[in-house]
């Protein structure tokens, strides 16, 4: 079964803190954007692969992931994935 489709189906409930928006922008190395908004972006984007694990989704696109409370639909953190050698 593919419960990706919950997540994409709330996408408009997605929210971070502001401890988040700084983690995020410090994490991905992004400038002055709106986080929730590149994080939506990333998520609904089709080569978006979407996994839920217990309580968060883990969202993977090239290579970037974002982790998402499966609950509250908090953006927790997101990363750059790290290479394996």
């Amino acid at each position: 079964m593919d419960n990706s489709r919950e997540l994409l189906n709330n996408l408009s409930k997605l929210h971070t803190t502001e401890l988040g928006v700084q983690r995020i922008k410090r994490n991905l190395k992004l400038g002055d954007i709106d986080v929730v908004d590149f994080c939506r972006k990333q998520i609904s984007s089709e080569d978006c692969t979407i996994l839920r694990q217990g309580k968060n989704w883990y969202c993977s696109k090239e290579e970037t992931v974002i982790t998402v409370n499966a609950y509250s639909y908090t953006i927790i953190t997101a990363h750059i994935k790290k290479t394996q050698l």
